[in-house]
């Protein structure tokens, strides 16, 4: 179990109501520091499992390195605090630092430690507690302290008057942050966020959505107050370094930063390759990227986890004519066989060439060693030729090629007994006669028997 700090604003009388439901949640031992002043978070204070509870007189903004007062050695501090906005009723949470000027507390160009594994946790928690009528969200890095002593951040209640005087959301936001007892505060999936707007729905989505964490977010007016990145280095490095990410994921067009970034130790992603990634190996991600391709080119992943792959091509014709009798399990049957492939049209096409475990390192989902009889690529044969059985009369698997034979309606053969082109074409084709001149005119009569070879 980790160890938090909360921090109590007397100040704040939001902040006063969350850590009055905070004391009546669970059963605390009352302490007394007698080194400090009741300003500065001696005095009384409260321990329970895993977290300690102290009070200062000054706001939180203002504050600084209050980990220090805390004789638990935190391994997470959290700010119970209000929300101020024309945002209604809202739970939410975010980190602190200034990415330009200081003008709510902190230092200039400085940024505290994030735990975006918490915030993470916290908006969930949220989510479980929150009254109906509460919204949940995360902000984007604003205001101090800058100099904290450990990874922190703000767990807030907001708007306005009437929700920083109601228990039910003082409650819903007290419970959340018990919950960050158990959470390690950064994980190893974490990334940095640049641009968006001040309540960064992208990059809530990449929280919500994906196995990654958000650490520091600089928002587009965080952007424009730090004026030209690459005489501002330092704090962009800086929102790396405290959020323990290499990472970068930017929500709209910011060409100067990207070149800045494009200098640094990071590596700048899009939001689909977050999602496709999921929680994959990086190295394992790097590996298909060198050999097969790039995500945001169109590549896709599959089911196979596995540390070595060889890249292979796949059937063209085969794929083609199988996906136009069943798009969706020619999308499964690749996906269950392959590490990774290649897409056409924009990722709705499986394309020429697929990632699959090299031999001796086969694995199935997760790693897991599967049982199959044959190797990947004669699996995705096999399923495909399965596939064909829908449309075709007899399909058979030889060693060069997949050969399927149909006894189909012949245009050619229905001109030759004066069938016209149109509707009679059609009701021949689906099977039914059709009258020409007086005389019936069988499907049987105009079928002819054919073989397509598929190369594999």
């Amino acid at each position: 179990m980790s160890t938090i700090a909360i921090v109590e604003s007397r100040a704040d009388r939001a902040s006063e109501h969350i850590c009055d439901q905070l004391r009546d949640c669970v059963d605390w031992d009352r302490d007394e520091d007698d080194v400090r002043t009741d300003a500065d978070g001696g005095g009384t204070y409260y321990r329970t499992d895993g977290a300690e509870l102290r009070s200062f007189d000054e706001l939180h903004i203002d504050l600084e390195r209050p980990a220090a007062a805390f004789d638990c050695d935190p391994d997470l501090l959290v700010f119970a605090s209000r929300h101020s906005g024309d945002t209604g009723a809202l739970l939410t949470g975010h980190f602190t630092g200034n990415f330009g000027p200081a003008e709510f507390g902190g230092e200039p160009d400085s940024l505290a430690e994030a735990a975006p594994n918490a915030l993470a946790r916290l908006l969930a928690s949220f989510d479980e507690y929150g009254p109906e009528e509460y919204d949940v969200g995360i902000e984007c890095t604003h205001h101090g302290p800058t100099d904290v002593g450990c990874p922190s951040l703000f767990a807030e209640l907001g708007s306005g008057d009437e929700q920083w005087d109601d228990p039910a959301g003082a409650e819903a936001v007290a419970r959340a942050i018990l919950d960050l007892r158990d959470v390690d505060p950064r994980r190893e999936r974490q990334i940095v966020g640049f641009g968006g707007n001040h309540y960064a729905p992208r990059f809530e989505r990449v929280v919500r959505e994906t196995p990654w964490a958000v650490g520091h977010i600089a928002s587009d007016w965080a952007l424009e107050a730090i004026d030209h990145p690459t005489a501002h280095r330092d704090v962009v490095e800086r929102a790396f370094e405290a959020s323990d990410a290499g990472i970068a994921l930017l929500d709209g067009e910011w060409p100067v930063l990207e070149e800045t970034l494009g200098g640094m130790d990071c590596r700048v992603v899009s939001e689909t390759w977050l999602r496709e990634v999921g929680d994959r190996p990086l190295a394992l991600v790097d590996a298909i990227e060198s050999d097969l391709g790039a995500i945001d080119d169109g590549i896709r992943f599959g089911d196979r986890r596995t540390e070595s792959v060889t890249v292979v091509d796949l059937p063209a014709d085969l794929v083609t004519t199988a996906e136009g009798i069943d798009h969706d399990c020619v999308r499964t049957i690749v996906e269950r066989n392959v590490v990774a492939f290649a897409t056409d049209n924009g990722g709705s096409r499986v394309g020429s060439q697929a990632a699959v475990p090299a031999t001796g390192t086969e694995g199935g989902p997760d790693g897991d060693a599967e049982a199959d009889s044959s190797d990947p690529r004669t699996a995705i044969v096999e399923g495909l030729a399965e596939i064909l059985e829908a449309k075709f009369d007899s399909v058979r698997i030889e060693d060069e090629a997949v050969v399927a034979e149909e006894t189909a309606f012949d245009p050619e053969l229905a001109r030759e007994v004066g069938v016209p082109e149109g509707p009679k074409f059609g009701a021949l084709a689906e099977g039914d006669s059709v009258t020409v001149d007086g005389e019936t005119v069988r499907p049987e009569r105009v079928r002819t028997e054919r073989t397509r070879r598929f190369p594999i």
